[in-house]
């Protein structure tokens, strides 16, 4: 097919990645899923029951043969946490890809990008094992920012805004003001 998504060598028909959340009962979802025509579907692995088959899980109405899981490390809040999600997720079958996210900012739920980057440092080095979607905003804060940049992973795609670089003070008057940011001039730039 001339137009499907591919990402890490396996073809979609659709581009359409739908969630798991939020329907009224496991019925409506798997009605969602069908109706939407997506292959792929998010899964919050902390929210759903991985160790007793006897009870009913999300994971009962998703046709594996028709549509893939996506395991996302949603309600994570420190980088340890996200990567004991994701290993959970591997490790009980659901996929070896993960959609990583960490979250900095309950109300909102922002990421918390620094955490995130750990996270995708840690989990990179495993690569054999996980292909690794970090979900964040375009621009990091200051102190998450290095010299080095950051792993290659399957997303955000290099479409995707770039990060900004952090210019530091040139003069002792401006060593106390807060960081500028900007993307020219940047000889490298660095992205997720």
């Amino acid at each position: 097919m001339a137009d499907e998504l591919v990402i890490a060598g396996r073809a979609f028909k659709s581009r359409l990645i739908v969630g798991t959340g939020k329907y009224r009962s496991f019925q409506e979802m798997a009605r969602a899923h069908a109706a939407s025509g997506a292959d792929m579907v998010t899964v919050a692995v902390r929210r759903v029951n991985l160790t007793d088959k006897s009870k009913e899980s999300l994971l009962d109405y998703i046709d594996r043969e028709k549509i893939f899981i996506l395991p996302n490390t949603a309600a994570c809040y420190t980088a340890d946490e996200a990567i004991r999600t994701a290993r959970l997720a591997r490790e009980v079958g659901l996929s070896n890809w993960v959609k990583l996210e960490v979250i900095g900012d309950q109300q909102t739920l922002f990421p918390d990008t620094e955490q995130l980057i750990e996270a995708t440092r840690v989990l990179v080095k495993e690569a054999s094992s996980f292909s690794l979607t970090p979900t964040t905003t375009s621009s990091p804060p200051a102190s998450s920012l290095t010299p080095a940049p950051p792993p290659s992973c399957l997303w955000p795609r290099p479409s995707a805004p770039a990060w900004e670089c952090r210019i530091p003070p040139t003069s002792a008057s401006s060593a106390n003001a807060s960081p500028k940011f900007h993307d020219r001039g940047c000889r490298r730039r660095h992205r997720l």
